[in-house]
């Protein structure tokens, strides 16, 4: 799957956008998502389905699939919300805050409204949130991530390790299904026993042979003059449309609209967090 995700990054019909500009729009909106309520985040995710899916051309199976991923890691803190226990004496207090519930032994266990409420806002900010990520992660490679990092200022030895972590992930992946795949061509996973058996071998191979492989990499890189510095090659034919961010503009306006008719009290948040944003990206074309 992550090489999937960076063969899109490089792929996807939005890849002449400047990097510097969907980095923006991607920061700028994930700010808005944490700010506002669950209608709005609600309209942000469905607004970066369509940059992902129509105007991308991201597969919509495989953006539901990351999507499905992201929700597991939701799926598990459901009973730590929603779930609530209190003594048999105690539940005429908690009648109002229970749906319903059970008596097991002593306890009373029940499904409390608070919990209820508290899953949809993490839901809802959750998916709002991930679809920023995943806009980013699929529209933009991870090189020109890095660089317009750089041109912002950021740390050279930060955008260095993010590199190599990101080099890491794809060593790991490829050592683990040249294992895996010996180990299918010996019928190693026929039974559940000495399927185990051959899980546990492999991960036990997994971080030696990763290491070995890694320390290959940097024998390369000495060979071949390393200086501390990772130089990409880098070209810069792009070409920004006014129609994309006329739209932008306009769908800002849409959400901090609707969260204005909430709270209007959070629309001066709201306003200051793009601003800095975007004088941010007037210091970066200066």
């Amino acid at each position: 799957m992550s090489l999937q995700i960076d063969t899109l990054a490089y792929t996807n019909q939005l890849r002449k956008i400047p990097p510097e500009h969907k980095i923006i729009f991607a920061i700028a909106t994930l700010v808005i998502s944490l700010a506002t309520h669950p209608l709005v985040q609600i309209f942000i995710a469905l607004w970066m389905g369509i940059w992902i899916v129509i105007y991308a051309k991201i597969p919509f199976g495989f953006y539901f699939k990351l999507l499905i991923l992201a929700s597991f890691f939701w799926l598990t803190s459901l009973p730590a919300l929603m779930l609530n226990s209190v003594p048999v004496m105690a539940v005429p207090q908690v009648l109002t805050d229970a749906w319903t519930g059970v008596t097991i032994g002593h306890y009373y266990i029940y499904i409390s409204r608070n919990g209820s409420e508290q899953v949809l806002a993490i839901f809802t900010r959750a998916l709002a949130s991930v679809s920023c990520l995943y806009f980013l992660m699929l529209t933009v490679p991870f090189t020109e991530i890095l660089q317009t990092l750089r041109r912002f200022g950021f740390p050279i030895l930060l955008t260095e390790l993010l590199l190599l972590m990101y080099r890491f992930i794809f060593i790991l992946l490829r050592t683990a299904t040249e294992l895996w795949t010996a180990q299918q061509s010996r019928n190693g996973y026929r039974t559940w026993r000495i399927g185990m058996k051959s899980l546990s071998l492999l991960i036990g191979q997994l971080l030696k042979r990763t290491l070995q492989q890694y320390h290959q990499f940097y024998l390369a890189l000495e060979a071949r003059g390393f200086n501390d510095e990772f130089r990409v090659v880098h070209s810069r034919h792009y070409h920004p449309k006014a129609r994309y961010l006329i739209e932008v503009i306009l769908g800002y306006t849409v959400l901090i609209a609707l969260e204005f008719g909430q709270n209007a009290g959070i629309f001066t948040r709201i306003s200051a967090s793009i601003l800095s944003i975007f004088r941010l990206s007037r210091i970066y074309h200066q």
